[in-house]
């Protein structure tokens, strides 16, 4: 018999923070039903009303991981432009040990990801989400005079999200030579280097 609608939402809810122990512990690698199930005390029968195959599981999760980065606490937006720019890619780095667990997490999706056309797609989109929220800013500076008047603010988006991602896997993998002062001057050097001649 079904559990009725109000216990199947708090099961899920139930899942929902056994997967992402086991996400936090274990990366997206070590993600099975079976490391769900052990999480929650359950058996892999159970798991499987909510979730029949592993990769409905694996949808789920990056649900859950994108809905768990939107909410994490973000640092006050300054003034407009550039500034603002600043600190939403701050906000992408590992530079607390929170955003060291959700960028470990992220990066190991990756491999999933790149396997699965449908898982693919959705991460194609994760990113045109977060190119889209940062253009308008970079337009905003552009109108300001802090970026050259000819400059591209799609490509730039673009260019500011490759930097900042790439500095955040250079950061897990090596965070002895990426401590938060060094990505922090690193970032501020790019931004920087956008500004128009003279």
């Amino acid at each position: 018999m079904p559990p009725a609608p109000g216990d199947r939402e708090a099961r899920r809810k139930d899942v929902s923070e056994a997967v992402w122990q086991v996400l936090a512990d274990k990366g997206f690698g070590g993600l099975t039903l079976r490391a769900v199930a052990t999480a929650m005390g359950v058996s892999t029968g159970m798991l499987m009303h909510y979730f029949p195959t592993k990769r409905a599981l694996l949808t789920h999760a990056l649900d859950l991981l994108e809905k768990e980065t939107a909410q994490r606490p973000r640092r006050a937006r300054p003034a407009p432009g550039l500034a603002t720019v600043r600190v939403m890619l701050l906000d992408i780095l590992p530079l607390t040990p929170g955003d060291t667990a959700r960028n470990r997490i992220w990066v190991s999706s990756w491999d999933l990801s790149l396997a699965d056309e449908g898982l693919a797609a959705e991460q194609a989109g994760r990113y045109r989400r977060l190119r889209a929220t940062i253009r308008p800013h970079l337009e905003t500076a552009r109108d300001l005079g802090e970026l050259p008047a000819a400059a591209d603010p799609g490509r730039l988006a673009a260019a500011a999200v490759a930097f900042t991602h790439g500095l955040v896997v250079q950061a897990l993998f090596d965070p002895a030579h990426f401590p938060e002062d060094v990505q922090t001057a690193l970032l501020d050097d790019f931004l920087a280097s956008l500004a128009p001649p003279g």
